[in-house]
């Protein structure tokens, strides 16, 4: 039986990185002390593609930069990191959604990953001028992902027309090789049948340990129904030192460092948001700055100002590495993280955590190449 082998992605902070919590999020801006500069990303790609990560994701929104756009620049300065593109179906036809991907997969040598985002916040979709409720985007989704993976998968002209999209004799010119996987998430009932259907990695965020498997299961189930397995990854944030008492030191610092009435601000805008995984992130912390401590080294202190992930795994490195290793054990296979500020956030991880994964053999660096031992068993070059 082969060994689970975790992937781990970071962050890419298309809207600005800071030394404390950014709020916003979910519809709201967002600014950080560090501009998202061309130039300052590039160091986040760099750190992320020396240390180990996987690729990065970049999110999508109207209080961030436009990720395609963003990440096409960025891909000309890295060399083997991949790029998790966030996009919202509804925004774009799926045609060319689908050439675009093809395009960047051939440009990039294979190093795109697509994050489909539904859309939960209603007043952003209208400013982008789409007004479906949330049950008619995910169906639209479907449509969306139905179309695209058609074109991907065939060389035949495609003619489909549902109840939201509609395309006739569309084709590609030239197919992505290999297909991007498809990375979704979504906590309301609407979302899973479209994860199982057309998933390749289904996301959530982090919540305790026992919560997830439940996730999970749910999606398996529906997955099955559909005659197909679907991996699994979390979005979490990472707060990680060399001793569990700096680590929370650093959380207490990020806690104290928040304006005063900031988090009754946040909370009350997020509480407009129809998203279930966001009113199951504000379940977690209750808008309260006691008790954040929901479940060993998980820590609910983000959410009390940023929509979306709000919850960071804080402790040790060994610590760290143990909590991502129960995410494991439920089936979490992916886990795509980030820190303020996200550079040295992605060193602080990639040097104490990352060494501690590959030494149990769950975890090796993408581009770090083996050598082969006189008893032939491939090992890591390591360095010092």
């Amino acid at each position: 039986m082969t060994e689970q082998q975790l992937s781990f992605h970071w962050f890419l902070p298309t809207y600005g990185d800071s030394r404390g919590l950014i709020p916003g999020g979910h519809g709201s801006s967002m600014s950080g002390d560090r501009p998202a500069t061309l130039r300052y990303l590039n160091q986040i790609t760099a750190a992320s593609e020396y240390v180990g990560f996987e690729g990065v994701l970049t999110p999508t929104g109207a209080w961030c930069e436009d990720a395609w756009l963003t990440t096409a620049m960025l891909v000309q300065t890295s060399e083997t990191l991949k790029f998790l593109v966030a996009l919202r179906p509804g925004l774009v036809s799926p045609t060319l959604a689908a050439q675009m991907a093809a395009t960047f997969q051939r440009h990039s040598d294979g190093r795109l990953l697509l994050n489909v985002v539904t859309g939960g916040e209603q007043r952003e979709q209208e400013a982008y001028g789409d007004f479906l409720d949330k049950t008619q985007r995910y169906a639209r989704t479907g449509e969306f992902l139905h179309i695209v993976r058609k074109l991907w998968e065939s060389s035949e002209p495609f003619s489909f027309a549902g109840e939201h999209l509609r395309v006739e004799n569309a084709q590609l010119s030239a197919r992505p090789d290999p297909i991007p996987p498809v990375f979704f998430g979504g906590s309301s009932g609407p979302a899973g049948p479209i994860a199982a259907r057309y998933a390749d990695t289904y996301l959530t965020w982090g919540e305790p340990v026992d919560a997830v498997a439940k996730k999970l299961d749910w999606i398996r189930g529906l997955a099955a129904i559909e005659g197909r397995t679907v991996d699994f990854g979390l979005r979490i944030h990472v707060i990680s030192r060399d001793t569990s008492e700096q680590a929370w030191a650093e959380a207490d610092r990020l806690l104290e460092s928040i304006p005063a009435g900031t988090i009754e601000a946040v909370q009350a805008n997020l509480a407009q948001s129809d998203s279930e995984g966001q009113r199951r992130m504000a379940e977690l912390h209750n808008g309260r700055k006691d008790g954040l401590e929901i479940a060993p080294n998980l820590w609910a202190g983000v959410g009390l100002v940023r929509g979306g992930a709000g919850t960071a795994l804080v402790g040790s490195h060994a610590e760290v590495a143990d909590r991502l290793l129960e995410y494991a054990a439920v089936g979490i296979d992916h886990f795509i993280l980030s820190g303020y500020p996200h550079l040295e956030e992605a060193y602080w991880f990639g040097e104490g955590v990352l060494p501690i994964l590959e030494r149990k053999g769950v975890w090796q660096h993408p581009a770090r190449p083996q050598r082969v031992t006189r008893a032939g068993l491939a090992t890591p070059f390591t360095t010092r």
